[in-house]
């Protein structure tokens, strides 16, 4: 194995190759090296609709990153987290702790912690064929035949809406195309893997166009689960089927509607315990023990004992385990999505197109994550008084059931007047989310006579403080219900006043409204016990929030291959409360403004593709997260406080992307991005049972987000004996700087460097068939790095009875996810 200084250097023999060229991924690269190889001179143009019309890629005054067909498959992305590697440094993406199809997505700092809540948004848009998806959950379910992947960088308040300050991460899927063909692909790799997916384009039949699109791929755990017949972390199981209908009564209209359902069967990634209390945390004085100290509080003293650590348990913070040290009770966590689409375009006249955009959609995910064991909280004090007949408890399983409906309705009117482009439209969104969660301990350890330990597993319905894990024996630690309904109006205006300078104005109006209530907390009814929830301060959510987001662009087309542009954007995302708190506490929406300038270029007879953009973002009443483990009824409830942090975040960056096409077939690509982030201190108040209140400022920082990132690949094609087979070479690296995995804390992860690779034979003449056959490889040097940091577990508990004395009792150490192992495989598709 190549040690990291080698893996850095190749990475950086591939940056200067292209001579600081931009990923796959970047911000205007080809598509893919095959598409390079067939165009007439260097690198093609890229259609794009990032302005609700089809646009070249490099005229459109828009920060973006485009990934086609090609580019997918060469990187073997089969889900949106395969993105989670850096392929786009700006772009984000990491897994909740729980599942792994509950993603975290973020791009240019603006990524949330936890918006796995029902009455919480995310803060970048995901669209799938114009629809947004109103939820995380499920966005790593297998991808259907996409036909490009487009990153939209910077707020997208005006077109795209709510919920798009960081940007929109637009999903594009082929449609049908009338006539008879396809493709069917297979494929096996290790750790168990099989793939398979077919597309079938039907002929049109009196204007109907029919494409039929199966998807599966499977991966055995990469952590083994010692208990027998129970399954092990890192697995997952996708299936999905879409079908598409193409309706063109005349040639002025056209009628796109499509069905799909997925369902994801997964497990998380296993949490190791890294270290045991690597702060030196005792009982006494705080003074004594300065790296001992929980962030936001002022503690003058320290009690309790830390205890030992359980028998078997292994302490590993620098490889990634195959094995789990103990066995606990695990099954996959299921996602099921399904959804309807209708997009009607009519072109009434040359100046005027008119569209509508109707979706149905919904989410059901149940979880059953049980990937901590013995490393987090509760910390067993392993004593005799741990017996047989009363063994003490550990292992939180984390149980979670969501459902969510969503309906949206959008109205678009699109054409040129003159020398004026533009679009208006009218949005609808109404949703319906409910959940609940329990957590109870799954399972128990005591001493047998010889004093030796003993591990056994829980009764799985009241093992737990007479709780457990089946449904209808669990001590519900919340369940709540979110109703939220957006309206929007909005225009956007291009004056082309001359050849070479464009004026874009626009500006969306938005009425949001939300309401949920709380119907258990801490396994109370609050339907039911309205003295018990008033007790706690409960309130439920009813409010509503009215924006305006305007934008402007002032783009000077320099020459024709020289585009510059400056932009002033706008976003925001809606407030609302975490059910994960005993008053479903609440918190208001968060505002940024965007200021970006940026160039695009072509030189070099379009062989070479450069593309620089600057920006500084100004957000308010940032939200961020105050997150604990507090135990009870036999349970180990996750309490996290949403707060607004005062004054102005600050977020700056620039990006760098450049594309060569040196000689025929051979494309470099290389993308850079820098991104300075800051939340101004955030004044945090404790109020201990004994009324002693205390306020502490706190630093808090913004998750998944490195100062530096880059990404560089090198894609070949050769020509093979004068027909259409030919050779492709592909391999990508991606850097990532370490950064923090949780609001409240300075702890960080791991940087990264992933490399992944694939070399085909493609077109092989089969008949009328072209045959193509792959090896590919992810993750190629088996770089193994902790992604998800997590050091609650080593710090003191959060005040409860005092704000002056902390409690050291649940010390046990920092726990973390490592990175998915290497993985390779062989493929085989066929073009009918």
């Amino acid at each position: 194995m190549l040690n990291r200084t080698v893996r850095a250097a190749l990475l950086a023999g591939s940056v200067l190759a292209s001579m600081a060229a931009t990923s796959a991924f970047a911000e205007a690269p080809a598509a893919s090296a095959a598409e390079d190889a067939a165009a007439d001179v260097g690198l093609g143009d890229i259609v794009v609709t990032a302005t609700k019309r089809e646009t070249n890629l490099q005229e459109t005054p828009i920060a973006m990153a485009v990934m086609s067909t090609e580019a997918l498959k060469e990187r073997h992305v089969q889900s949106l987290y395969d993105l989670a590697d850096g392929a786009v440094p700006s772009l984000r993406v990491a897994t909740f702790e729980a599942r792994q199809s509950a993603l975290t997505i973020g791009i240019r700092g603006i990524v949330p912690l936890d918006a796995n809540q029902p009455a919480r948004e995310q803060g970048v848009g995901i669209y799938v064929d114009g629809v947004y998806m109103g939820r995380q959950h499920g966005l790593n379910a297998a991808l259907f035949d996409v036909e490009r992947v487009e990153v939209l960088k910077g707020p997208q308040g005006t077109l795209f809406g709510r919920n798009t300050e960081g940007g929109a991460l637009s999903i594009v899927s082929k449609a049908p195309t009338g006539e008879f063909g396809g493709r069917a692909s297979g494929g096996v790799g290790n750790y168990g893997a099989y793939t398979g997916d077919i597309h079938l384009d039907l002929p049109k039949i009196a204007g109907f166009s029919v494409k039929l699109d199966g998807v599966l791929q499977h991966q055995d755990a990469t952590t083994k689960n010692p208990l027998a017949g129970q399954s092990g972390w890192n697995y997952y199981n996708r299936k999905g089927f879409r079908a598409a209908v193409r309706w063109q009564p005349a040639s002025s209209i056209t009628d796109d509607f499509s069905y799909d359902v997925a369902r994801d069967a997964n497990t998380p990634f296993y949490s190791q315990l890294l270290n045991v209390n690597p702060n030196g945390c005792a009982a006494g004085t705080q003074a004594s023990q300065s790296a001992c100290t929980l962030p936001g509080t002022s503690y003058t003293n320290l009690t309790g004992t830390v205890k030992s650590l359980l028998p078997g348990v292994v302490v590993n913070g620098k490889t990634r385990m195959k094995v789990a040290d103990i066995g606990v009770p695990q099954q996959p966590s299921i996602d099921k999505t399904h959804g309807f689409t209708n997009n009607l375009k009519w072109t009434v006249s040359p100046e005027i197109e008119l569209r509508a955009i109707t979706a149905w959609r919904g989410v059901d995910a149940t979880q059953w994550d049980n990937s901590g064991g013995a490393h987090r909280v509760p910390v067993v004090n392993l004593t005799a008084a741990c017996t047989a007949t009363a063994p003490c408890a550990f292992s939180r399983y984390s149980l979670a059931d969501l459902r969510q409906r969503q309906f949206s309705q959008e109205l678009q009117a699109v054409g040129t007047v003159g020398k004026i482009d533009y679009v208006a439209g009218l949005f609808y969104f109404n949703e319906h989310v409910s959940d609940d969660a329990a957590t109870p301990n799954s399972n128990g350890v005591y001493l047998d006579g010889a004093g030796q330990a003993v591990y056994t597993i829980l009764n799985s319905c009241t093992g737990s403080g007479g709780f457990g894990s089946e449904v209808g024996c669990r001590s519900i630690d919340r369940a709540s219900e979110v109703w939220s309904k957006s309206y929007a109006a909005y225009g956007q205006l291009t004056y082309n006043a001359t050849e070479q300078l464009h004026l874009t104005v626009g500006g969306r109006y938005t009425h949001d409204e939300k309401k949920g209530v709380l119907h258990y907390s801490r396994n109370v009814n609050y339907d039911t016990n309205t003295t018990a929830a008033a007790a706690a301060g409960y309130q439920p959510l009813d409010e509503s929030w009215n924006r305006f987001n305007p934008m402007a662009t002032l783009a000077y087309d320099a020459t024709d291959d020289l585009h510059l542009y400056a932009k002033y954007a706008t976003g925001y995302r809606a407030g609302g409360a975490s059910s994960r708190t005993a008053n479903y506490q609440s918190f208001n929406p968060e505002d940024v403004k965007s200021y970006e300038i940026g160039l695009k270029s072509d030189f070099w007879d379009h062989r070479a593709r450069f593309n620089l953009a600057g920006y500084i973002m100004d957000r308010k009443n940032s939200q961020v997260d105050i997150s604990s483990i507090q135990s009870f009824n036999g349970s180990n409830y996750n309490n996290l406080v949403t707060i607004n942090a005062p004054g102005t975040t600050k977020i700056r960056g620039i990006e760098a992307d450049l594309t060569v096409n040196p000689v025929e077939g051979l494309t470099l690509n290389a993308s850079y991005a820098y991104t300075y982030t800051k939340i101004p201190l955030v004044p945090i108040t404790y109020t201990g049972t004994d009324g002693v209140s205390t306020t502490v400022d706190q630093r808090f920082y913004i998750v998944f987000t490195p100062r530096n990132a880059a990404s560089g690949s090198i894609d070949y094609t050769l020509p093979i004996g004068g027909g259409d087979t030919n050779l492709r070479f592909h391999l990508d690296g991606n850097y990532s700087q370490a950064t923090q995995t949780f609001d409240q804390f300075a702890t960080k992860n791991d940087a990264s460097l992933i490399f992944n690779g694939r070399i085909s034979l493609a077109d092989i003449g089969v008949g009328d068939h072209k045959l193509t056959l792959g090896v590919w490889g992810r993750n190629l040097f088996n770089e193994q790095y902790v992604f998800r940091r997590d050091p609650s577990n080593s710090l003191p508990g959060a005040p409860t009875t005092s704000v002056t004395t902390g409690s050291v009792n649940n010390i046990l150490g920092d726990y973390g996810n490592f990175n998915a192992p290497r993985t390779f495989g062989l493929d085989a598709s066929v073009q009918f």
